[in-house]
């Protein structure tokens, strides 16, 4: 190993002091196209470190890697027969130095794997490996670092085999660094350990800290914050262009992270998520960590095209996935998240322990939405328009006092209310070509869950469900969990799992925010883990948000995000003044901008029945994809993708902008050479604005090929989609 300086003036500023230590350089990796090199180094302390470069531009500078781990509490002394151990009570250490190399192994590899449902119908999987096997001196322990290099990025986890020196430690803090080369611009949320539904703000690196608490004062949460946390995934642009996105894939048996930052140096660092005592991760060897990943490229587009957290996850774990389907939806919901229904059957509320409500004695509270009558009326609405499913919010007993002192027992997941007929509503729906959502809100009472989660999947099997939303709103019970520690990230992945079993997809909300396992548990075929449009219905969320998520929340995986909506102003049929930021036409083109397997039309049968023309859209559309393309980004301000429907060929568009009225030149060069296409072109008339005149637009048609450029002006708050269809008779 060579003995080399790296760029010491750039190291004194990311660590604050005069002088720095010699590094040895142990390995280069490059990435398959070359453009990528990631260098690993130990310095004459023996702390691991590495950076990655960009061509010759630094990316991420020297950075260190490894943990604080917990000491023994106490001594102990263990007898068996004769013999007796004592073992000393050892003291907190760090688990980031005194390391020496062992040895390293390289690799390469390249397939197309083919996922059961998403963005494109193959995903090339290419990579450059390197691992580097570590030795603590002074103790024997043993830990790994492997490093895949892709040319869209960096991902990197900790290993550790089965060793005596070390079977089993609690993890303190990871000390994983990331050292930017300045002060980007980044895209953030706030380090919550239990939510990420917020909006985001853009600032500088240095910035964030001092807008911190104000990014927070809105949350009306208790749990405490990663302090000058942000989230991942976490976008930055550097002055020079180029985007970093830093996340993490394959979380699994661990907590989820969230990134400190420094606002002098630029250094992010890693902060995982507590559990009620307060300690990160439980560990026992042979384990390793998730992927720790920086995505890197030359424009926003590449950004979105970036499939390196998939790529990092294992392949699919399962030999059938013939019940695995993507699903276009609508909801008995919107009517109780904007105001004008509710989830609770009763007036009064009622002792709601289970076995002990008399419901045939309550009187009904005659808003009661999850009712037989209203119920069969959305399923006529969704078959009537070729839907393949209707998710109903609010049947099953406990919703009196859902979140309050009784949250621990209330809900069993198998027991209608009175005005539910279940089994009626069922077949009711199968006869229409409508299969029914099972709805499971555990008000975050998870062992209360757990206990019931076998009764309840099989009284999904016995009416024919086969998917489920759950959901996950409150504090965790045990109390003190967080909904991003490593106790409920094995609970999520157990529910997926054990759901698998009977055939059911499941569709979390308010779980931890998504990190590629989709790939290798394909019924996990959504989640929400961020603003989605019900906080429209909660004073509103800023236009630019949706140009943000496909940058942060989609990288790891698709969201429930639950767009559609056309009655923009929600005092017109409830007492809530919160309005819409959107107008239709954006509204349309979300079903294509924020891809998810699972998309819902939002609003209500009668509301769409007042704009039947651009609810076609919404008929049309594709769920499932075969091609994507990024054709203009820019995060924070404007989206416009392709996708290729998976089956018919068929091509649809969709742009988005932020509170700017944006003109878009697009070439439909992404069309099929030789063929002639009519283009449906539903998009923002002259006079719309989310603000005054949000249910404006037009719908046109043209005979358009390959070799044309549509022009395409959204309003504020605004956007367009295009449907092609080929024209084979001409």
């Amino acid at each position: 190993m060579k003995k080399m300086m790296l760029f010491p003036a750039l190291a004194m500023m990311i660590c604050g002091c005069q002088e720095q230590p010699e590094r040895e350089s142990v390995a280069i990796l490059k990435s398959p196209d070359g453009r990528l090199s990631m260098e690993f180094t130990v310095d004459t302390g023996g702390k691991p470190e590495y950076s990655l470069k960009y061509g010759d531009e630094y990316v991420v500078l020297p950075s260190g890697l490894g943990f604080v781990l917990r000491g023994s509490l106490k001594a102990s002394v263990i007898s068996y027969g004769d013999t007796v151990t004592k073992t000393d009570a050892r003291p907190e250490r760090t688990f980031c130095d005194g390391f020496k190399v062992t040895g390293t192994d390289t690799s390469s590899f390249d397939e197309t794997w083919k996922p059961v449902w998403g963005e494109e119908s193959e995903i090339r999987n290419r990579y450059n490996e390197l691992s580097v096997h570590l030795l603590k001196e002074d103790t024997g322990e043993k830990m790994s670092v492997r490093f895949r290099l892709y040319d869209d990025g960096l991902g990197f986890r900790y290993e550790f085999p089965g060793m005596q020196e070390l079977d089993y430690f609690v993890i303190k803090e990871e000390m994983t660094q990331f050292a930017m080369t300045g002060d980007h611009l980044a895209w953030w949320i706030p380090g919550d350990y239990d939510t990420q539904e917020y909006e985001y703000t853009d600032s500088r690196l240095s910035e964030i800290p001092a807008l911190f608490e104000k990014s927070v004062s809105g949350n009306s949460s208790q749990t405490p914050f990663a302090m000058n946390g942000v989230q991942t995934s976490f976008l930055m642009k550097t002055d020079g262009g180029l985007y970093i996105n830093v996340h993490e894939a394959a979380l699994t048996d661990y907590s989820c992270m969230h990134m400190t930052v420094d606002p002098e140096t630029f250094v992010l660092t890693s902060h995982l998520t507590p559990d009620a005592q307060g300690w990160k991760g439980y560990m026992q060897t042979p384990c390793h960590t998730p992927w720790r990943t920086v995505q890197v490229t030359d424009s926003a587009e590449k950004m979105l095209a970036s499939r390196l957290i998939l790529n990092l996850n294992e392949p699919c774990a399962y030999d059938d996935v013939s019940w695995i389907h993507p699903v276009k939806y609508m909801g008995v919901w919107w009517e109780m998240i904007a105001g004008s229904g509710s989830w609770a059957y009763t007036w009064d509320f009622p002792s709601v322990k289970l076995g002990q409500t008399d419901y045939a004695s309550a009187r009904p509270n005659g808003t009661h939405s999850a009712n037989n009558t209203n119920v069969r009326r959305y399923i006529d609405f969704a078959a009537e328009n070729g839907f393949d499913a209707l998710l109903v919010e609010g049947w099953n007993i406990g919703w009196e006092d859902w979140s309050g002192k009784s949250k621990d027992y209330v809900f069993d997941f198998v027991t209608p209310y009175p005005d539910f007929d279940i089994d009626a509503l069922n077949r009711y729906a199968h006869s229409k070509g409508i299969k029914l959502i099972m709805h499971h809100e555990t008000s975050s009472s998870v062992r209360n869950y757990e206990r019931h989660m076998q009764e309840a999947y099989c009284l999904m099997d016995r009416y024919g469900y086969d998917a489920v939303k759950s959901g996950y709103v409150g504090d965790i019970i045990p109390r003190g969990e967080h909904h991003y520690g490593q106790w409920m990230v094995n609970h999520y992945l157990y529910a997926v799992t054990e759901a698998a079993k009977h055939h059911i997809m499941v569709n979390a909300h308010e779980a931890v925010r998504p990190t590629g396992l989709c790939r290798t548990y394909p019924n996990l075929i959504g989640n929400e883990s961020a603003r989605g449009t019900e906080y429209q219905a909660f004073g509103g969320t800023a236009p630019e948000h949706v140009t943000i998520l496909p940058f942060t929340r989609l990288n790891g995986g698709p969201m429930d995000f639950t767009p559609g909506i056309f009655e923009m102003d929600l005092s017109t049929f409830t007492g809530n003044s919160s309005k819409v930021n959107a107008t239709i036409a954006n509204q349309l083109a979300l079903y294509v901008t924020m891809y998810s397997p699972l998309q819902m039309a939002a609003d209500l049968p009668q509301h769409y029945g007042k704009f039947m023309d651009a609810f076609q859209f919404i008929k049309d559309v594709a769920v499932d994809w075969s091609e994507s393309r990024y054709l203009d980004a820019e995060p924070g301000d404007y989206v416009v993708i392709a996708r290729k429907a998976k089956g018919t060929g068929q091509w649809f568009l969709g742009g988005v902008t932020d509170e700017q009225r944006r003109t878009f030149d697009i070439s439909l060069d992404f069309l099929d050479r030789g063929k002639t296409y009519l283009a449906t072109i539903y998009k923002d008339a002259p006079d719309a604005d989310y603000r005054t005149n949000p249910q404006a637009y037009t719908i046109s048609t043209e005979e358009v090929t390959a070799s044309d450029t549509l022009s395409a002006t959204a309003a504020p708050g605004g956007g367009f989609a295009v449907s092609f269809k080929e024209i084979r008779d001409r």
